[in-house]
């Protein structure tokens, strides 16, 4: 299996492919990661790839894998990813 790609590797792929500089193509990666984290909230949607949203989380009862003892585990709101159909179809096809 080989490595992901690290930002400065993508930032260069899309410099390349778009006839830009390095320097905005980072830009352009940093202000979509921006524009995430605010929209996060009302569900981010970057289309063809895949949306952000959150959910709330029940309580529920978990085991402390050491003592096997019960705990109780609180609700909680999480952001979960969900990967648009179309990039499922692309990259299990």
């Amino acid at each position: 299996m080989s490595k992901a790609l690290s930002k400065s590797q993508v930032a260069a792929e899309l410099a390349e492919k778009n006839g830009l500089s390095k320097k905005q193509a980072v830009e352009i990666l940093e202000s979509i990661a921006q524009m995430a984290y605010r929209n996060a909230k009302n569900t981010f949607t970057l289309p063809g790839i895949g949306k952000l949203v959150l959910v709330n989380r029940k309580a529920r009862i978990g085991r402390n894998p050491a003592t096997g003892e019960q705990i109780q585990i609180p609700a909680k709101r999480v952001v979960k990813f969900r990967v648009a159909k179309a990039a499922k179809d692309a990259i299990l096809k």
